[in-house]
């Protein structure tokens, strides 16, 4: 088997940007980890996950008719579901976007009654009703002024969906978008989790709300039964083997000659073909679980060592664990551009190789995957970045009072002299820099030892450029 055309077929195609850019992601790389199966079902309304787990994915896929279609078998009731986009990062005509919003709540509009205005208009159009929609506050209005009104549209339209076996789905994504403060923030979420209790009351309309981890942390449930919601709750999370399998849904529906020459390398590895369906590949039951299969298969490409013997680790497992962050969580977006970048790497630097995949070369995808990570955590979280970088040609694990006295130098006007770049500053910025501390633990930044010491997963520590001894070195830049 021709090694350097797998690799080619390989970073050809793994994408370089697995978020698609906000459009509808193609059919063949639907896979859904049985972690979230829950999710997708429509009696789960709060659903939670970290940056690069698929938050927006899922909004994007459900939103698709034919993409839902192939989630029929696993949630049969997605099939025939009306499915709107309630907010996201993309604008719409169907939700106010955050500069409407934001002149929306500063007018009196509480955010409670402007999501509430997102479903009746969406309602409305259901039913084809006509209710005042020229301007977003003409609406709001109208659903604050007229309940009686409200009540009767909503009901109908449950009414209708039952009559008609469906289903009625608003999705919400991004809300961090829409304020830079975390009062606002709080308000906003809070009002949205008010409008999802407020729909339990019609029994075919619900909603799905995305949120961060750090959105639901906060005081945001503290209002009457806001228990029925949290009791719905899912995470969005990828244990190692369903990273495997949607390495291979990717890998087995690669295009013309590339795309087969990897199928040919499944076949002879596990002496069996991938199974087909709508028009696409998909690996085997036993490749979507931590089997002996799965194992082989990756072993197929990346031999059985990171290095010339055992000492080093298993690839298998070790390109998972050093893309994890300090909570155990490895991204599929990290662990895809690992992957890409390690192909292209092997071609460059060991064309000559054994295996498709060189050892050193996947600890440079680790390093390229890393330096990803990062940027996107700083697209999120501006603050990150800025608290970070002062840090770089550190060398961890090391006492967080050495980090303050870093930070304390940097930053004369403590916590509150950082960057944002209009976006919500650090959660616990008030009790100064030990609240600091507690958020990039609990973003997975950083870990803490039982000695109190800072230490920093692989993922963001390469990325920022801060050392370990014995550990994957940062790029040279």
């Amino acid at each position: 088997m021709n090694l350097d055309q797998l690799r080619c077929a390989i970073a050809q195609t793994l994408p370089a940007d697995t978020s698609f850019g906000g459009e509808t992601p193609p059919p063949e790389f639907l896979y859904v980890p049985s972690t979230h199966m829950k999710a997708l079902r429509p009696e789960c309304l709060l659903i939670i996950g970290a940056r690069g787990v698929g938050k927006t994915f899922w909004v994007r896929a459900l939103g698709n008719e034919n993409l839902r279609k192939l989630l029929g078998s696993s949630v049969p009731v997605l099939d025939g579901s009306v499915i709107r986009v309630g907010f996201s990062e993309k604008p719409s005509p169907n939700y106010p976007d955050a500069e409407t919003f934001e002149a929306l709540t500063k007018s009196g509009h509480d955010a409670y009654d402007i999501w509430r205005t997102v479903v009746v208009r969406w309602a409305a159009e259901f039913l084809k009703d006509s209710i005042p929609t020229a301007r977003w506050g003409d609406s709001v209005e109208w659903v604050k002024s007229d309940p009686e009104a409200v009540a009767d549209l909503m009901l109908r339209a449950s009414q209708k969906l039952e009559k008609n076996g469906q289903y009625g789905l608003i999705l919400f994504d991004a809300l961090d978008r829409v304020g830079n403060s975390w009062q606002i923030m709080d308000q906003i979420v809070r009002g949205l989790l008010r409008t999802a209790l407020w729909l339990k009351a019609y029994t075919h309309i619900s909603t799905k709300i995305f949120l961060r981890e750090d959105q639901v942390e906060r005081t945001v449930t503290d209002f009457p039964d806001a228990s029925k919601l949290l009791a719905t709750r899912a995470e969005l999370s990828w244990a190692q083997h369903d990273l495997h399998g949607l390495l291979w849904q990717y890998l087995l529906n690669g295009k013309g000659k590339k795309g087969e020459s990897l199928r040919e390398l499944y076949r002879a590895t596990l002496d069996t073909a991938p199974e087909q369906t709508h028009g696409r590949f998909v690996p085997g039951i036993e490749v979507r679980r931590e089997t002996v299969a799965q194992r082989k298969l990756f072993e197929a490409l990346a031999g059985p060592w990171m290095g010339k013997d055992r000492r080093r680790g298993v690839p298998y497992a070790w390109v998972v664990n050093h893309l994890a962050d300090g909570q155990g969580r490895t991204s599929p977006r990290s662990f895809l551009a690992a992957i890409r970048q390690a192909a292209e790497d092997t071609t460059e630097r060991y064309p000559e190789h054994n295996q498709v995949l060189h050892y050193e070369s996947i600890k440079r995808g680790v390093q390229q995957a890393s330096e990803i990570r990062v940027a996107e955590l700083a697209e999120d979280y501006p603050w990150v970045r800025t608290l970070l970088n002062p840090l770089k040609g550190m060398t961890v694990p090391v006492a967080f009072e050495e980090i303050r006295l870093k930070w304390d130098t940097t930053f004369a006007h403590g916590p509150q002299g950082t960057d944002t770049d209009g976006r919500l500053p650090p959660q616990h910025q008030e009790l100064g820099w030990v609240g600091v501390k507690e958020d990039l633990l609990r973003l997975g930044v950083f870990e803490e030892r039982k000695d109190g010491r800072i230490d920093m997963p692989d993922l963001y520590r390469v990325g920022f450029g801060i050392g370990r001894r014995g550990g994957i070195k940062p790029r040279n830049k």
